[in-house]
């Protein structure tokens, strides 16, 4: 019979192979994101998905509760002198239990695909250190595909403000891109508004992807013509891309297929801004330029989202914030929050690779 100390370390023993295990991108791709997570990922989102809210954040309520009520404790032990050494050493053992299940569960349910080859890899895709006129390049199609899809936008862009909507258009758009290329296909759909949204404007955040549910949850409180990007992006996790720049790029294939001007738009607005920041970076005369060419609608929903963002400025965002990139670092990710931007690179091999007129 399997005592709690035998568990210990059967389930250490779990962490060390996991973790080597992650030292091979190729064996992680080929056993892991393509062999064992698509089951882990359909497994969960058949057992999570028709719940119509989020099972996730609910877990992650009930575990803040119970880190409450621990700390709660510990002061009370430490007020009364009841913490002992035999207290501490039961506290340190609990600690190490947690960090090792932690481990062990959120990298056998997901986190491995930090570690695959990724997306640039299925699609024979050169990325590297790209040209300014390179960059330049892609920007002009993009301010193209934001000019000439600004009036159709603005059509369908109320249909999504129902939820349902905006999930039912980002599913059909990872089914249209899966017709062409079934690497994207997505079967069982497990995608949810967060139940944080409000809290989510005050710490930053327009959506997350939850391991351990497998539930994709969308801040619907933002401005709306960012949702469409945020849901495809969040699904682009869900299909096992678990760094930033990956799951933007599966984000940005999926939303540009959709029959949703809406979605179109959305992608191509959030691209505008990451291109923009390097383009800046190098040369901010001609960035300002790019600027003044977009339409006044366009302009606007700048202006709207700059203000969304002012009006929710605070402190607890800037060290969420720095938090977030910390984790990002320490996922293979050294760009921390940057590695969202970095999808450009993606796209600048996609541009080199099948012309403007893919993009």
């Amino acid at each position: 019979m399997f005592t709690r100390n035998k568990w210990l370390f059967v389930f250490t023993g779990l962490a060390v192979v996991i973790k080597v295990f992650s030292l091979f991108p190729d064996a992680v791709e080929r056993y892991y994101s393509n062999g064992i997570y698509p089951l882990i990922g359909k497994l969960q989102r058949a057992l999570f998905g028709w719940i119509p809210f989020s099972v996730g954040d609910i877990f992650y309520a009930v575990l803040i509760l119970l880190l409450l009520r621990k700390i709660v404790v510990l002061v009370k032990k430490i007020k009364k002198r009841e913490a002992n050494r035999a207290y501490w050493l039961a506290g340190l053992k609990q600690f190490i239990w947690v960090v090792v299940l932690v481990y062990v569960s959120f990298n056998g349910l997901w986190a491995l695909n930090y570690n695959r080859n990724g997306i640039a890899s299925q699609l024979g895709l050169k990325v590297s250190t790209y040209t300014q006129e390179e960059l330049v390049g892609v920007m002009e199609t993009i301010t193209e595909r934001l000019a000439s899809l600004d009036s159709a936008a603005l059509l369908t862009r109320p249909d999504i403000r129902k939820k349902r909507n905006l999930f039912r258009n980002a599913v059909n758009s990872y089914d249209s891109l899966a017709a062409h290329d079934p690497v994207f296909d997505y079967s069982i759909k497990s995608v949810k508004p967060s139940l944080y949204s409000y809290l989510g404007n005050y710490l930053g955040f327009t959506g997350y992807y939850n391991p351990f549910s497998g539930e994709a949850q969308v801040n619907t409180t933002v401005p709306l013509f960012i949702q469409p990007f945020t849901t495809c992006h969040e699904i682009g996790h869900q299909l096992g891309y678990a760094k930033e720049n990956e799951a933007n790029f599966a984000g940005y294939l999926a939303a540009k297929s959709s029959s949703d001007a809406a979605f179109r738009y959305s992608v191509y607005f959030d691209l505008y801004t990451y291109s923009w920041y390097y383009l800046y970076n190098i040369d901010s005369a001609m960035a300002r330029r790019f600027s003044e060419r977009l339409p006044v609608t366009v302009k606007n929903d700048y202006k709207e989202l700059k203000e969304f963002n002012r009006k929710h400025r605070n402190p607890v965002e800037r060290v969420i914030d720095h938090l977030y990139g910390q984790y990002l670092k320490a996922n293979e990710q050294p760009s921390g929050k940057l590695a969202y931007n970095e999808v450009i690179a993606w796209l600048v091999a996609y541009y080199k690779k099948y012309g403007k007129e893919a993009i």
